[in-house]
């Protein structure tokens, strides 16, 4: 299809977005677009430099692919250069989403009755409380095209449509907000949800009315999965990326294969060819997704690589050169990752609490050796039950101290569908999950 230069590794990723959003706040509407985006990278690798370009015009792949060749300096050996090595070279189709459950195929309407069906359920304006209310609705189907040098040809596919419905509430001058979004990879599964989204709605409000300031402390506390999920993606997932480590001896002396790093109970995977937020059928090198375990029982056993990573490191390729689209360079990301779940129940594990704390959800978290998480929504557990909801700013930790802490994990995994993560400048689709589990100290204020 294209004249790849001699003496040079050269790629060329090519995409094909559709996209549509539709947003309503106290009852106006705010945004109903529709949009289509078509463009290409290309790459030229020399051995010692990349030279790349980005166009709109797929009709000049060529004649870029010629420009940045002519700028570099051929190698007769760049198939041997350690980072080109490692390129896979697969031809394949994988279309799972050009069929009846095509996003492309739902019409303005359709999604307007969709958003419009959940705010006459969800909304109750005559809840004194209520100051404001959001609901939106988003879709994106995208096409992938991969030509390299080496001869790899992939064409795949990818989407996923979603909505949310949000509240702030207002009493005592504070504000509480909260909601329920629903995320997935078929327009017909997000019906039927509206009991969620209220129950959501009223969990909040009582919060609202209710909650309390938190004692600043150490506590045993209990992460909901959700947060679970969360933690898992910052507080390890982000540090099992091995970019991170290239050009840091010591991080890469401290973090060897086989060190124990946690809890035996603590096992963390990261997976691409899941069918969740973060699927890929091929990772933006021309990869195939792994199912790459980082930890298991406690030990640390793989990391996540690009080419460039895991040439450098002398290790294997997992999948996990992602970009955020065509204008963007592949860097070492995350895809689906998760805590795997234990054999006891959520029940179980706040039964086994005197005194601590329940973190139901939060905001958002950061982390690297100290994570970080902000909570929208806690309670405190006496006697092994939960109480009143508690008003808290943070919760922190060590990252591998949390890790050995963990002394109980639940069978009730659930993935959330509705992560972004951001990374030098670039957003991701990703999902991550996790069960319930039980921490034995983490200090909260």
């Amino acid at each position: 299809m294209y004249v790849f230069p001699k003496g040079l590794y050269a790629d060329i990723r090519i995409e094909h977005s559709k996209t549509a959003a539709y947003t309503v706040q106290n009852g106006e509407v705010k945004q109903n677009s529709e949009t289509s985006v078509t463009g290409a990278m290309i790459r030229v690798y020399d051995g010692k430099m990349w030279y790349t370009g980005v166009t709109n015009d797929t009709d000049k792949i060529q004649e870029e692919l010629d420009g940045l060749a002519a700028l570099a300096e051929p190698d007769p050996d760049i198939e041997n250069v350690p980072v080109v090595k490692m390129f896979e070279v697969h031809k394949d189709k994988v279309l799972r989403f050009d069929g009846d459950n095509d996003v492309r195929k739902i019409t303005r309407k359709q999604r307007e009755e969709l958003l419009q069906g959940y705010i006459s359920a969800c909304v109750d304006e005559d809840i004194p409380e209520l100051k404001q209310w959001y609901a939106g609705y988003s879709q994106a189907h995208i096409i992938k095209e991969f030509y390299s040098s080496k001869g790899a040809e992939i064409v795949q596919d990818y989407q996923q449509c979603g909505f949310w419905v949000w509240f702030d509430f207002v009493v005592n001058d504070i504000k509480t907000s909260g909601g329920r979004s629903f995320r997935g990879m078929d327009f017909d599964k997000l019906f039927g949800h509206e009991q969620e989204v209220i129950e959501r709605r009223d969990r909040y409000l009582d919060f609202a009315k209710n909650a309390v300031d938190v004692t600043p402390g150490d506590y045993v506390c209990v992460l909901a999965p959700a947060v679970t999920g969360m933690f898992t993606h910052e507080s390890f997932g982000h540090k099992s990326e091995a970019d991170f480590m290239l050009n840091d001896k010591t991080l890469q002396d401290e973090w060897v294969m086989g060190k124990k790093v946690g809890s035996d109970l603590v096992s963390i995977c990261d997976s691409g060819d899941m069918l969740h937020r973060g699927y890929i059928a091929y990772d933006d090198e021309g990869t195939a997704p792994r199912e790459t375990w980082l930890i298991k029982n406690g030990v640390l056993t793989g990391r996540l690589h690009d080419a460039n990573s895991a040439a450098t490191l002398g290790e294997e390729l997992t999948g996990n050169a992602r970009a955020q689209d065509f204008g963007y360079l592949p860097m070492v990301r995350m895809t689906n990752t998760y805590m795997e779940p234990g054999d006891i129940s959520h029940e179980e594990i706040i039964a086994g609490v005197d005194d601590g704390i329940y973190v139901y959800n939060v905001n958002y978290g950061t982390g690297q050796g100290t994570f970080t998480m902000q909570p929208n929504c806690c309670y405190r557990i006496r006697n092994g039950r939960l109480a009143e909801p508690l008003r808290v700013n943070v919760v922190t930790g060590s990252v591998f101290r949390t890790l050995f802490d963990i002394d109980a994990v639940g069978n009730d995994m659930e993935f959330c569908d509705t992560s972004t993560c951001g990374k030098n400048g670039q957003s991701m689709p990703v999902s991550d999950a996790g069960p319930t589990i039980r921490v034995r100290k983490l200090t909260i204020n």
